[in-house]
């Protein structure tokens, strides 16, 4: 089963799958992958973190300023996101029940290593939650369920996944 989400930014992407996630290990399932969150300073985006779900390491993906590679006004970080945020997807391909990687997207691919570890939880018989970049819908639409997150449907979304999820109890 594979699961992605789409939306505008900041509809709630991160925070749905957090929640669900959230939700099955509170039912005995275990959860791994990577999430990418926004670094504000005084109100104005600056840059993304990444987190490994399993052990809470952070490492930094992206920030305003110099760098290569780049995509628009941000350096990418390699280093981290191979270190941090592949290794979690890794992790989670051998150790966990359900596979969540947020976000993908143009810069997460800068990473040969992502975009390997990408397809390979796109080939495992995981269930794999993932969020795309809305620029990136096209590539991953038909390799499984896709949702169009908004503020108005994101809770009836979330339940509806979770219920997916938990309905794949082959888990």
């Amino acid at each position: 089963m594979k699961i992605f989400v789409t939306g505008m930014p900041g509809v709630g992407k991160t925070t749905l799958v957090l929640k669900i996630a959230e939700e099955l290990k509170s039912r005995g399932f275990r959860v791994g992958g990577m999430i990418t969150q926004e670094v504000r300073e005084r109100g104005k985006r600056v840059g993304f973190k990444i987190k490994a779900l399993d052990t809470n390491e952070e490492g930094i993906l992206a920030w305003v300023g110099e760098g290569y590679p780049r995509v628009g006004k941000y350096a990418v970080n390699l280093e981290d996101l191979n270190r941090v945020g592949v290794s979690a997807i890794r992790r989670a391909l051998q150790n966990a029940d359900v596979v969540i990687i947020d976000e993908i997207g143009a810069m997460e691919f800068k990473s040969r290593e992502f975009a390997k570890a990408v397809e390979e939880a796109l080939k495992s018989e995981k269930p794999l939650l993932a969020t795309l970049h809305r620029r990136w819908v096209d590539k991953f639409k038909d390799r499984g369920k896709l949702y169009v997150l908004t503020v108005e449907n994101r809770e009836k979304i979330r339940e509806r996944i979770l219920k997916k999820l938990l309905k794949g109890e082959c888990i």
